[in-house]
């Protein structure tokens, strides 16, 4: 991963072509998805105030801003990780997938090395710790808007410093991931999350015995051996939350 810093603006870096983040910006279509309805009232009460700024859907789960965001075509979609039945990364990912042009502002309270890494993979554009949101949501939103990236300062850190620690280095966990599929990942978090096999299928909208498949090979490739296990392994790899 190389990273290109081309300007530099306290509390964030943006990565990309330098643009003003001065004055009126036009017209901008936001989806916010967080499972807590509160924060998403702050959300909204933060960015409603911006000249042209346009909230245009709201979702409770990953699954719920995915079909949003196919359905309305934000311009910036703004995501929690740690929503239900689809987190936020993978919601990322099928939002991108799906040929969408939204960029994504992640939102969480963690700032684990393996989970700033993980947005990056997924594609998404920004970066944001959900106690920073009330100083820096606005600017990060804009910084998206100028089609740059935004990273506060302590995420910048972060990734810099993993960066250099792991330049010529394989990541393990990266590798590991990599033997599961999108939807495996879909299938660990509903069952992580107490699903039944018949809930599973309801919500993928596949058959029972195709879930009942996938869940076998998932516990067999996982070498887990309860749905005890599955949540463990779910909460070590942030899938869910504790």
């Amino acid at each position: 991963m190389i990273l290109r810093v081309s300007c530099i603006y306290y509390p964030y870096f943006l990565v990309g072509e330098p643009s003003s983040l001065e004055g009126e910006m036009g017209s901008l279509r936001l989806l916010i998805a967080d499972d807590h309805a509160i924060f998403r009232a702050g959300v909204r009460s933060l960015l409603e105030g911006q000249p042209g700024w346009q909230i245009v859907a709201e979702a409770s789960d990953g699954r719920e801003a995915v079909a949003k965001a196919e359905e309305t075509r934000p311009d910036v979609a703004l995501l929690d990780i740690g929503m239900p039945v689809l987190n936020g990364l993978e919601a990322a990912q099928q939002i991108i997938q799906n040929g969408s042009r939204t960029k994504i502002l992640m939102l969480t309270v963690h700032d684990s090395e393996a989970m700033i890494d993980k947005v990056l993979a997924v594609g998404a554009r920004g970066f944001l710790f959900k106690t920073d949101a009330a100083g820096d949501l606005v600017d990060a939103v804009k910084a998206l808007q100028s089609d740059n990236t935004f990273f506060t300062a302590k995420v910048a850190e972060i990734v810099l410093t993993s960066f250099m620690n792991k330049r010529g280095r394989t990541h393990a966990g990266e590798a590991f991931e990599g033997r599961l599929t999108p939807r495996q990942w879909e299938i660990v978090q509903l069952l992580a999350e107490g699903r039944t096999t018949k809930e599973v299928a309801t919500l993928l909208n596949i058959a029972v015995k195709t879930a009942e498949t996938h869940r076998s090979n998932l516990m067999r490739r996982l070498n887990c051996h309860s749905v005890a296990e599955i949540v463990r392994y779910a909460l070590r790899n942030q899938i869910i939350e504790a």
